[in-house]
């Protein structure tokens, strides 16, 4: 499994809106609400022959009320 988080930044007053749907999609693994220019993180796993851009694309773009996103890939857990 590959993992990968997911910084979102919702409409105004949103958030928990975005994270509830997040949620009951069961697609994300955690979910935190986060101080500073993102209201969200997720952690999301995919199978290793996923493509993670149509990954969120198709899953994450599509909830009402985000308005940005940043997808941040990772390597290594220590």
């Amino acid at each position: 499994m590959t993992p990968f988080f997911v910084l979102i930044k919702c409409e105004l007053g949103k958030s928990y809106d975005v994270a509830n749907k997040l949620a009951d999609a069961e697609i994300a693994s955690e979910i935190y609400s986060t101080a500073g220019d993102y209201d969200l993180l997720a952690k999301f796993y995919v199978d290793a022959s996923t493509d993670i851009g149509q990954f969120v694309n198709q899953k994450i773009h599509c909830i009402a009320n985000i308005q940005d996103t940043k997808t941040i890939l990772t390597f290594k857990a220590f």
